[in-house]
């Protein structure tokens, strides 16, 4: 089994943070940091333990946040030489992004740096949305500062920090009902060199999508105009909730008009199926049209719940172009194997697919316990 990811946060781990905030400053209560941060540490999940720590180490630095702030920041470790996160190694900086969060509100500009370098060696995503809630204005002048900033991770704070429904943190409220600042701030890296920052881009829009559906698509329209190789990437990538969803003004943007004459048939193997195992589908698609016929097309199988109702889960496809007359096929396994995620149910599994968002009843299979 994986090794979970809370026991990155162990006792070697606390030893190194004290190490490191002792040669910051000498006079650092060490043993009592290490007795504290690590008693009662293995009863919380990751963020618990990050927390932990957190706590342990306010109570060990100076009460002022200006002398806190410069100790945590002497006590870092090199810059990330790669342009991604690589493994849990940097994690060991999560419990400083939750300090300057928590203890840092009262102090705006000392804060801001603590992010900046942070960032550079982890990432502030999480702990610079307070300050977006707080300091609205502020905080947002000094993101559009840092959108041109020469380090990839800096810039990738500016759009990742700003997400309205970022994973892991609380969602930022005004910005899902207002996202204009955000889009600001995107309009100056929609060309950044760096896919780091350009994936955060899409991922941004994907969120403000799921709130405001027509100015997602209304960006990507305006975006495609003279769009080169890599913008165009992040329209496809910012969009992909949208074609999930059906949308089809998403589709006409990414170029797909139409598909209605794409005649779509399915066989599955078997059509019983005991729980841990898995249904074979094979979609077959033909061009009864007579032009060429373009299409995104996915599948939608309606899982059975505990209750007995069903709820219909979208699998990505892929892509049709098919001249008059012309098939194609595609094939896909569905796992009834038990996963953390999703606990299956025996009962009657109906399948759709989903042509630039078109749906058609493909029939159905059965799973038995």
């Amino acid at each position: 089994m994986p090794e979970q990811l809370k026991n990155f946060f162990d006792r070697g781990v606390v030893e190194r943070i004290a190490s490191m905030l002792r040669a910051a400053h000498p006079s650092f209560p060490e043993p009592r940091f290490l007795s504290e941060a690590t008693d009662g540490l293995e009863d919380h999940e990751l963020l618990g333990r990050a927390r932990h720590i957190m706590q342990a180490m306010h109570r060990a630095l100076p009460s002022d946040f200006e002398r806190a702030a410069g100790i945590l920041l002497r006590s870092l470790g090199p810059e990330l030489e790669r342009q991604e996160l690589q493994g849990m190694g940097v994690f060991i900086y999560m419990p400083h992004t939750m300090y300057v969060a928590e203890h840092g509100l009262g102090h705006f500009e000392t804060s801001m740096h603590a992010h900046y370098e942070l960032t550079k060696r982890f990432t502030a995503e999480f702990s610079i949305r307070p300050f977006l809630e707080r300091y609205p204005r502020e905080t947002l002048e000094r993101l559009h500062l840092w959108a041109g900033d020469p380090n990839v991770h800096v810039r990738r704070l500016v759009s990742e920090g700003t997400r309205p429904r970022l994973p892991w943190a609380s969602r930022l409220r005004s910005f899902q009902e207002d996202p204009s600042p955000v889009l600001a701030l995107l309009e100056l890296l929609k060309d950044d060199p760096e896919l780091y920052v350009r994936r955060s881009v899409a991922n941004n829009l994907n969120d403000i999508g799921k709130d405001h559906p027509e100015v997602l698509v209304d960006t990507c329209a305006r975006w495609k105009d003279g769009a080169s190789p890599e913008r165009l990437w992040i329209i496809r990538h910012a969009l992909r909730s949208a074609v999930k969803r059906g949308d089809t003004r998403a589709l006409s943007v990414l170029g797909f008009r139409g598909g209605g004459e794409i005649e779509v048939t399915a066989s599955f193997q078997p059509k019983r199926v005991r729980l841990g195992q898995s249904v074979g589908l094979t979609l077959s698609f033909t061009n009864r049209a007579k032009t060429r016929q373009q299409a995104v097309v996915d599948f939608a199988v309606h899982f059975i719940k505990a209750n007995g109702s069903a709820s219909p889960k979208v699998f990505k496809g892929g892509k049709v172009d098919l001249l008059p007359g012309a098939s194609c096929t595609f094939e896909k396994s569905i796992s009834f194997a038990t996963m953390t995620t999703r606990k299956h149910y025996a009962g009657t599994h109906r399948v759709e697919a989903l042509v630039n968002g078109r749906a058609t009843d493909l029939g159905s299979f059965t799973v038995v316990g």
